[in-house]
């Protein structure tokens, strides 16, 4: 099981972006990094290569970020945690917060 999925409210603890929170868009769990939206962003240039093609030209878009440097923010304490795992009585495994010890 992965300790950031989908979804998940991350925050950013080292590169430019220090310190942003954003929402996970894709994980890239072979390349360890992951794809947060509103980080990372760099100018791409395209060229137009059909008449129907809209995206050309100056291009802002996210690229992935490492998985070292990003940390869940836990939805009850609000704050950057480490995450840990336990089985719960059904044996299926959850994810919780370090620092609180909620499962999220």
């Amino acid at each position: 099981m992965l300790k950031i999925l989908k979804n998940d409210t991350v925050v950013v603890t080292a590169g430019k972006d220090r310190g942003k929170r954003g929402k996970v868009l894709r994980v890239l769990p072979i390349e360890s990094k992951v794809l947060v939206e509103g980080i990372n962003i760099v100018v791409k240039h395209r060229r137009r290569t059909n008449q129907e093609q809209q995206h050309e030209g100056r291009v802002k878009m996210e690229r992935p970020i490492a998985l070292g440097n990003v940390m869940v923010v836990c939805k009850s304490c609000n704050a950057a945690a480490r995450v840990g795992f336990k089985r719960l009585e059904d044996n299926s495994k959850a994810r919780l917060c370090k620092k609180c010890n909620e499962t999220f």
